[in-house]
């Protein structure tokens, strides 16, 4: 008899991503079609399913095979996550490791993160990893505590040489994010939600967010996982909490059910549309600009306003205004320099970077 439905569609989700990982690590150092690539990767044929049985490594990992760690806060989106990563790894050739982050926000926070390392210890997960951060408060408490938490995420890939580091995001958190970035009047980028593969070379990796909470919980539920559930998730005082509980309940009774998939598609049909319009952007950037480099006004008033935009947001980012304090405000201002001219003077972006109109060029630099 095969396992429960709910750990069956888990195992699925992460098998698909680790052959992802396990079929570009044999690439990248050379390995062939039907044996090892020094790193312990098994290169398999693409299938739907994963790889066959046959095709799957047999016992435990090699000490110098590549390396996925799953970042894990003990709730049972992430032990699932985990549970799943330490059953199939070796089965592909991979080892399987785990890091826990403690914020250090919550009474007892130390002795959580290190019962948490405890349970992927126990899965069989090696090496383990407790990380303790200091949160500061740029952007807020839930920003701030996210930076801190993909710093010190970050720093363990690093650290370890990981290929990749698991995150247990579901298919609810993909329509929470939606409804956030709807709600603040962001762009398409915003509404694109999380990406199943984000961060540098691709380090980050989303398994789950086709399946829902409940499909995990469920899992940690019939293999008899502990799970601890934050109360931060259910504190009113965090907005993303006063949406899981309020907003989208309250969304579903209004429209019925099928608002979280709706969402979810949402997502991955605006991230077609918002890459295919980055490339757009991409393209046209040199095009507008004269042998000097500089931005001319005439050939972006003639680009299509979401590529003009596009364009003006990554010339202000190379001069180094601050993405993640570049908002749509400062790009609509700069844009009325191009569709608006009345004379206005010089537009003052974060980071000490200017944008002035001169002489029919837009000069975007360092104050």
């Amino acid at each position: 008899m095969g396992p429960h439905p709910a750990v069956a569609a888990i195992r699925l989700a992460v098998r698909r991503v680790l052959h992802d990982i396990a079929t570009g690590q044999a690439a990248e150092h050379g390995s062939t079609a039907h044996g090892g690539n020094g790193h312990g990767a098994v290169a398999v044929a693409h299938r739907p399913g994963g790889p066959s049985t046959a095709q799957r490594h047999r016992g435990p990992a090699p000490a110098d095979a590549p390396l996925v760690l799953v970042a894990c806060s003990g709730g049972a989106d992430s032990m699932a996550l985990a549970s799943a990563l330490a059953f199939e790894a070796p089965r592909l050739g991979l080892r399987a490791g785990g890091v826990t982050v403690d914020h250090g926000l919550q009474p007892g926070s130390a002795l959580r993160a290190e019962e948490v390392a405890l349970r992927l210890r126990e899965l069989g997960l090696t090496p383990v990893e407790s990380i303790t951060v200091t949160v500061g408060r740029d952007g807020g408490p839930e920003a701030a505590a996210r930076d801190a938490r993909y710093a010190a995420l970050d720093a363990a890939a690093e650290r370890h040489g990981a290929a990749a580091v698991l995150l247990g995001h579901t298919r609810d958190d993909q329509a929470e994010t939606v409804l956030l970035g709807l709600a603040r009047g962001s762009g398409i980028r915003s509404l694109s939600g999380m990406a199943a593969v984000s961060g540098a070379d691709g380090r980050y990796r989303r398994p789950f967010l086709q399946l829902d909470r409940q499909t995990a919980r469920k899992a940690c539920l019939v293999q008899s996982l502990p799970v601890w559930d934050d109360p931060h998730n259910t504190d009113p005082a965090y907005t993303r909490s006063r949406l899981r509980h309020e907003g989208l309940p309250a969304l579903e009774k209004a429209l019925g059910k099928g608002v979280v998939e709706a969402l979810a598609r949402t997502a991955q049909l605006s991230r077609d549309d918002a890459d295919a319009l980055d490339a757009w952007a991409g393209q046209a950037e040199s095009a507008v600009r004269d042998a000097e480099g500089v931005l001319e006004c005439a050939k972006l008033y003639a680009l299509p306003p979401a590529v003009r935009r596009r364009v003006l947001r990554r010339a202000a980012i190379e001069a180094g205004a601050p993405a993640g304090s570049l908002f749509a405000r400062h790009i609509e201002e700069m844009d009325r320099l191009i569709t608006g001219w009345r004379g206005q003077g010089a537009i003052n972006l974060p980071g000490k970077v200017v944008a002035q109109r001169q002489g029919g060029r837009l000069v975007i630099r360092q104050g």
